[in-house]
């Protein structure tokens, strides 16, 4: 990747960010953010787990709020606001902001857990992305911070700066695949049925779109949370004695 700073000249403007995707960056989204690529999303609930073992979660009510409250006030927000300012570091090609950007998303993992499951799904879409559809400062990015990998959310800002994905598109697809994934959890573990589990999905779409439009507006210097209870079960799913989730 190409050395730059704070004053490079611009690549991207507003039109770059709000456009709608065409056919070929939407077919990368579907791609890359689908339940099929090799991520391992499955086997994550982001402490999901712990907090349906202890009776906060469970039912379609308090799936929703838990999921609400995380994408509002938790992690993502945070990966959303990081996300965006490793798009716009990647598209005005400064080197310097994008790895503030990918050192201040894994420095802000609360739990060992969640660390595991920022870096270890960052690396696998590292390497799917690598060999499948090519993103080369996703590549040297990943080169430059080795052994420590690049966390999941800053690598999809990467790739799709690199693909010229629209970062209003990429923001809502990436925060629609996360609230999938832990509705994906909670239909397996309270157990929920599949019509509940998209319930919540629907409902939770103008949180996500609310949260997408946040994320834009802010800086990394506004990054911060509130969500402590899905901090703290992800600290305490640790130790729990049945488990089917790594987080």
């Amino acid at each position: 990747m190409a050395d730059g700073s704070a004053a490079a000249e611009p690549r991207c403007t507003g039109d770059d960010e709000d456009r709608a995707p065409d056919g070929a960056a939407l077919v990368r989204l579907m791609t890359w953010l689908s339940p099929a690529f090799p991520v391992g999303a499955f086997t994550y609930s982001h402490g999901l787990e712990w907090a349906i073992e202890d009776g906060t979660v469970t039912n379609a009510a308090s799936l929703e709020a838990w999921i609400g409250s995380v994408l509002r006030h938790g992690a993502g927000r945070t990966d959303a606001v990081l996300l965006a300012e490793a798009w716009r570091a990647t598209r005005v090609r400064d080197t310097l902001r994008l790895t503030d950007a990918a050192d201040l998303a894994f420095a802000l993992q609360p739990s060992r857990e969640r660390r595991l499951e920022a870096g270890a799904q960052g690396k696998a879409f590292v390497t799917a992305v690598a060999a499948t559809w090519e993103a080369p400062t996703l590549s040297a990015l990943a080169d430059d911070l080795a052994p420590t990998p690049v966390a999941y959310a800053v690598a999809v800002g990467v790739a799709g700066a690199d693909h010229a994905i629209p970062l209003g598109a990429l923001l809502e697809a990436h925060l629609t695949a996360f609230v999938a994934n832990l509705v994906s959890a909670a239909v397996r573990a309270v157990p929920l049925g599949q019509t509940d589990g998209q319930r919540v999905i629907r409902a939770l779409t103008g949180v996500v779109a609310e949260t997408a439009g946040e994320a834009r507006a802010a800086a990394p210097d506004d990054v911060g949370g509130a969500a402590l209870r899905a901090d703290i079960a992800s600290m305490k799913h640790e130790t729990q004695y049945t488990r089917l989730f790594r987080s």
